[in-house]
This record gives C-alpha cells, structure tokens and sequence, in this order.
C-alpha cells in the first residue's frame, strides 16, 4: 500500500506536525485520510479550520489511523503514552518526531513488537526544504522506512541514519537553521552598522544565503573550494575571514553544535 492509502495521524500537533500536516495536503492527500490531535480545544478548532482534517481524541485517533506520528515535546510523551501506548493496536506504526527520544522509549511503553521510526526533521518542512533523518528501531522493517521517507519526501529530503547518530542530526540539521537565522541577523546588523537601511542588508543576505547554498547543492564543489574562488590575496574577503579566525568563530561552531547534542542526550535521559 503506498503511502497516500494510508491513514495518519498526528498526536499533538504542534509546529513540526502542523508542517507535516500541510505538506501532505499540498502534496494532494485527502484531508479524510489526516487526523490530528491536540489538548487544547482553541488548538483543536484552529487545526480542524484551518486543514479541515478530522480532529479527534487520541484514543479515537490510535483506533483510525494507520500511520501514528508523535509529535509532541519530549518531556510530554512519558505521560502521553501512559494513556496513548495501551490503547496502540499491535503492529501499528509509530513515527516519533520527539528529539532526543530514542526508539526504545517507545518500544517498551507500546505493545510488544510495535515498529518505531524516529525522525529528526527541521522547520523548512514549512517550506518544502526539510531535511528529515530517519531511524529504524528494533521492530522497524525496510518496508517501515520506505513508507516513513514516501511520508515526508513531499516536505522535502530525506536520509536514513543509524539511530546512533540521531542526536548529532539534531545537533546539526534539527538545530541548524537556527545558527543560519542567527548569521543572518548578525549579518543585517553589521550591514545597518555600515550604513545600509534594514531592508536592504536583508534583502542581500538573504539573496547571498540562497545563492550559496544552491551553489554548495548543484557544484558538489568542497566548501573550501567555494570559499577560495571568493577571497582574492589581499582583498576584502581575505580581511573578513582573518577577523572570523582571530575571533575563533570556527571552534565557537565546533561548541555549540557538540552542546546541541549534549543537550539531546540530556533529554533523553531526563524522561527514560
């Protein structure tokens, strides 16, 4: 059965599973084959409005759907599949969009056997420029997987990892377009320090960010080689870099995406 013959639904359907929720409709899904679920009526009546999916409760849900995806906050789903997980139909699949949870938290708070997929996916899916990493749990099969990436591929890539690097996919793709957005805004900010109107740096930036990242896509150049062609001896590119160097913005990277996935293990470990 491919994936758009399947019944979905979302349990908790917060930002990530309100992206998955309108991929899949613009990828032509039929709102009768999504459910969502949500804990507050006023989210629940913005969801049923706004999609015009069914919107039910999460037992109702577990009992219709083919296809359960967990979408809410990792601390939240201990107590979610205290009542959720006896009420799982056996053999149902579980996709988990909860970072840093791995599959086993799961596993043994559902009925025994049930395929677990984890999915470490980012904010772009609003766009169509996800990146979603997946992960087989013990009872996953291929076929599991194949349905997992047809489920998200209209969000945009997909890549099958070992669940062992899950929480560095979070560190660096879950995480990641935060540090760009953050760039960015440093950039805008240096841009109106030189004089330029808001708009305008944004505008540039923006363009730049775009334009590199197509080139890094469609060259398959190395980045360093990228780079290179940009800095002339002597030139502007080169004094930049120099400043970057000297204020060891390279380790300061290194830093924060090793305490991104500090912090995925901490999670995990708080709620196991």
């Amino acid at each position: 059965m491919s994936a758009g013959q399947h019944t979905l639904a979302m349990v908790g359907a917060g930002k990530m599973g309100e992206a998955i929720l309108s991929g899949l409709l613009r990828a032509g899904w039929p709102p009768s084959r999504l459910i969502a679920t949500a804990r507050r009526p006023e989210r629940q009546a913005q969801l049923a409005e706004r999609y015009g999916v069914r919107v039910l409760s999460n037992a109702e849900a577990a009992a219709q759907a083919d296809v359960l995806v967990i979408g809410v906050k990792p601390q939240d789903a201990a107590t979610l599949l205290e009542d959720l997980g006896p009420r799982v139909p056996s053999g149902k699949l579980i996709i988990s969009l909860c970072a840093g949870l791995p599959t086993s938290f799961f596993e043994k708070r559902l009925p025994e056997s049930t395929p677990v997929v984890r999915v470490m996916s980012n904010t772009p899916a609003l766009v169509d420029q996800a990146m979603s990493a997946i992960s087989a749990g013990s009872h996953a099969s291929a076929e599991h997987l194949t349905l997992t990436e047809e489920l998200l591929r209209p969000l945009g890539e997909t890549i099958q990892v070992p669940e062992s690097q899950q929480d560095a996919v979070t560190a660096l793709s879950g995480s990641g377009p935060a540090y760009f957005y953050y760039l960015v805004e440093a950039m805008t900010d240096a841009g109106i320090l030189l004089g330029l109107p808001r708009q305008v740096a944004h505008d540039l930036i923006v363009q730049a960010a775009l334009g590199a990242a197509v080139m890094l896509r469609e060259s398959g150049e190395h980045p360093v080689t990228l780079r290179e062609a940009v800095t002339s001896p002597g030139g502007t590119t080169i004094s930049a870099i120099r400043e970057l160097e000297s204020h060891r913005v390279r380790a300061a990277v290194l830093d924060a995406i090793e305490a991104a996935r500090d912090r995925a293990r901490e999670l995990a470990a708080s709620v196991d």
